[in-house]
């Protein structure tokens, strides 16, 4: 008898020592968390005038669709990075304040973020400011969650900002 408890005290340690460990597995990936950490970075990285921090969130891919603030759309992370970098010469002291941000998982490696953004800074001397909403499309590709989609509409689009000439397309290339 004294066998049979000592043997079922080990097994009940053992089962709880390892449904312990999976909680804490569990607890330890939480995507929404990971998606807004990720976020928080490309919000940074606007506020610093970073054109590399920025990209570093986006999927390094030619097919990725961006839907700029301008009503125009560049296709290809190398055709945005340049447009950012051009842009982000001349662009200094920017304030980026986020509200009503709103993740939904579109199942384990797929989520959407949603948010009201309100940005001022100096442009090429000048200061502006500006408003409006923001769709991000992420998917884990390997263990990163990186955006594979940027939708943004202004409240007010400036009309006197440039458009590049990767945003002048009139239709989206079909792969």
């Amino acid at each position: 008898m004294k066998k049979f408890s000592a043997i079922l005290v080990f097994a009940l340690m053992f089962s709880s020592f390892s449904f312990a460990q999976k909680r804490t597995v569990v607890a330890k990936t939480n995507p929404k968390k990971e998606i807004e950490e990720v976020f928080n970075r490309l919000v940074e990285g606007i506020e610093q005038s970073d054109a590399e921090k920025v990209m570093s969130v986006y999927e390094k891919s030619d097919r990725i669709l961006f839907f700029n603030n301008n009503g125009t759309v560049t296709i290809g992370w190398d055709n945005m990075m340049q447009n950012r970098k051009s842009l982000y010469a001349k662009t200094k002291n920017v304030t980026l304040e986020i509200t009503g941000l709103r993740i939904e998982m579109l199942g384990k490696d797929a989520a959407y973020l949603t948010c009201k953004w309100k940005q001022s800074q100096e442009f090429d001397g000048k200061l502006e400011s500006a408003s409006g909403r923001m769709t991000l499309i992420f998917r884990r590709i390997g263990n990163e969650w990186k955006a594979v989609h940027l939708h943004t509409s202004p409240d007010n689009p400036d009309l006197t900002r440039p458009v590049f000439p990767s945003e002048r397309q009139e239709t989206i290339k079909k792969s």
